[in-house]
This record gives structure tokens, sequence and C-alpha cells, in this order.
């Protein structure tokens, strides 16, 4: 067997960043940026009022002047504004030429065409200068994923299309001859296929585009056949058959159609039965088929590659550490990754841990990282986690 850090070094061998393809702005939000993007302008691209108000040239207490025309967004003054005139203006409108303030409504009163600044005057100017906000050729550094303020900004740099990174296709298959369809009526000796749906919710949040293929029984016939429908996949994943009992047919059956095993079994709580390859020029991770060892592995090794597929680098599952809000008792000979709580008191492990309890898993939050051989901790000590 081998360390979780050899595995995933082993995962991150065999993965490359996807080609990048040019999506429209309104399709960007999630997806990751190939390339840097540069602005087409600059932001504001005039001095623009900060606030309601009047646009003069100075300004003192008891000041007056003649109201000689009106600025608004879209629709600027055309023309210089000289001492002694005011020209009304709007939040976001251009200043006049010879406005060195804007002198806020609230500020002034005004009689027909002519104003008077009170005496208890604002002193700030109110002007945005141009490019206060971005310039012209400043770039969105890459590779990021993009979030909707991203995609805010990129429509105010005039950018109309996006270099993103090709979303992973990842084909799913489940095996086994105890398993149905979700809504199907399982026979007496039959169970949900479950692991496959939060396999393919979890990818689809990575922003990778799984898709879910038929069952495989524990055949050979029928598991070539399954392996003959993932086309184009940049990734496929089996869940369940990894193991060695006399029905675990994936690894041979992988082997015999040509896989290029990099390791099989690693040393870690859910999920030894784990392994990896290519086949056919896809990668393949082969998952364990209990429920939360598919969901503890789809966290622990499958985001980190979709990750590095996307282009955002090849690196571990960010880690976070808290204290114990409860002791623990001493760790066997694998790393463990125990189903816990996270709340402000601290982290809990949850008490029960066998990996076939999902409404275990569904009340986790967080999963805690008990190193091999890690000794007995009290209430208060610092221990690292993986959120969910």
């Amino acid at each position: 067997m081998i360390t979780v850090t050899q595995a995933l070094d082993h995962l991150f061998a065999l993965t490359a960043p996807l080609p990048v393809e040019t999506v429209p702005l309104i399709q960007a939000a999630e997806r990751v940026l190939a390339r840097p993007v540069t602005a087409r302008r600059d932001q504001p691209p005039f001095a623009a009022s900060a606030m309601d108000g009047y646009a003069v040239p100075e300004a003192a207490p008891g000041q007056r002047f003649t109201v000689i025309g009106e600025s608004a967004a879209g629709a600027r003054f055309d023309g210089p504004v000289s001492p002694g005139q005011a020209v009304r203006i709007f939040t976001g409108a251009p200043v006049p030429q010879g406005a060195t303030r804007i002198v806020i409504q609230e500020d002034v009163t005004r009689d027909g065409d002519a104003i008077t600044l009170n005496a208890d005057l604002d002193e700030n100017l109110y002007i945005r200068p141009a490019g206060t906000d971005f310039r012209n050729g400043q770039t969105v550094p890459a590779p990021k994923r993009l979030s909707p303020q991203d995609v805010a900004l990129l429509a105010a740099m005039n950018i109309a299309e996006v270099p993103v990174t090709r979303k992973p296709r990842v084909a799913l298959i489940s095996t086994g001859n105890e398993l149905v369809m979700p809504g199907d009526t399982p026979g007496p000796d039959q169970i949900i296929a479950s692991n496959t749906f939060g396999l393919h919710a979890l990818l689809r949040d990575l922003g990778a585009e799984p898709r879910i293929l038929p069952i495989a029984r524990d055949t050979s016939s029928s598991l070539i056949h399954g392996f003959s429908l993932v086309e184009d996949a940049d990734l496929v994943i089996t869940i369940g058959g990894a193991s060695v009992g006399d029905h675990d047919l994936v690894a041979q059956v992988a082997a015999e159609l040509g896989m290029e095993r990099a390791f099989h079994k690693v040393s870690m709580r859910p999920g030894k039965p784990l392994m990896s390859g290519r086949l056919n020029g896809a990668m393949m991770i082969g998952l364990p088929g209990n429920p939360v060892s598919a969901m503890v592995c789809g966290h622990v090794f499958v985001a980190p590659v979709i990750r590095a597929m996307l282009g955002l680098g090849a690196a571990p599952a960010p880690r976070h550490n808290t204290q114990l809000a409860a002791p623990l008792t001493p760790n066997g000979p694998r790393e463990h990754y125990m189903r816990a709580v996270v709340s402000e008191a601290g982290i809990t492990a949850l008490d029960r841990q066998d990996s076939s309890l999902l409404s275990v898993l569904g009340r986790a939050n967080a999963l805690l990282v008990r190193p091999a051989g890690d000794g007995a901790h009290t209430a208060g000590e610092i221990v690292s986690y993986l959120p969910l």
C-alpha cells in the first residue's frame, strides 16, 4: 500500500490541464479563466459625479451661482463652466469642463435658475477621477475561477468573450449485481446506487461535466461494455469492484483492455481499495464501493485531480486547523478521515465511523484528518480537517 500523499503524486503525474476554449461572457461564471484578459477602456472613462448636486468651479459658504444647464448619466453638459456658473448634475454623469467639485443638493438653496451654497458646506469634492476603478490595459490574472463579481468586472472592461479551460468530461460507472437506480424497485438482495449521484453532484460543483453510464454488472462482458461507452471522457471513474474479492473484476478487466496502472490500494480509511491508471487515452480512477468511502475519496483524490485538469494547480485538498471540542482515542496504522462536525466550539468526530453510513456523512461538514499512528488527543488540541 502507498500513502495518500504518494497516491496524489501518482494521480497528478497522470493529469494535465485541458485545452482552452472561448465562451460568451454570459456563460463564464464559475468557469476557470485560462489566460489573463485585458481591460479595453478606463472605468470610469471620464471624471464622474459621485452624488446628485451641482458642478461648480469653486465653492464657499454663501456663494451664489447661475444654473446654466444639466449633466445626466448618458447625456453630458456640452460646454465649460465659468466662474459664477453651475451645472445641475446627477450621480454617474460626466463632470463639465471647468468644474472642480460637486456641491451636493442638500447643501444648496435653489431659487429658479439661481443657487446659494449653505453655510454648513460639505468639503468633499464628490468627483470620481477617470480610471479610478481600472485603466485601459489593466489585466485580470489567470488561472482563477470566475465569480459573479469577476463577471461584472469583465463586463465593465468591455470583454464579451472569455478564454476558459474546457470542462473535464467525466464518465461515472457504478459496478455490482446488487445495484439498481433510484426510483427502480430493488430485489430482495439489492440496494440503490447512491455513489454515482453523490459524485455527479460533487463533480458538477467542481466545474466538471459528469455523465452517469449504465450500471455494470459483475461480469467481464458487462464491464467491457461499460468501458466501451466512455467515448471522449477525460476521466473515467468506476465505483466498486476495486477490491480483491471473487466478484471484484474492475482491475482485471481494465488491465485486459490495456490500462497502465499507476497504483492499487492506499493506506487510508475509509477508501483502501483505490486504484488509478490510464485507459485508452483517458485517466481512470477506481473508487471503492462503500458509499462513504467513495465520497471521501471523491473529496481527497478526485477533487484535486479536477482542479489540476482545470489548470488550478496540482495540490491536495486544502486543510484547515481548529481545536478539538471532544477528546480522541489513538488512531490505527492508516490515515483516517473521520466524519466530523465543526462548530464554534471546535471540531467533534461523530460517534459512528462505519464506511457504509451515508446518514452520518450527511450530518458531517468536515473530515477530521488523523495521521497514521496518531496518538490520543484531549479537547482543546489543534487538529486538521477538510471542509465538506
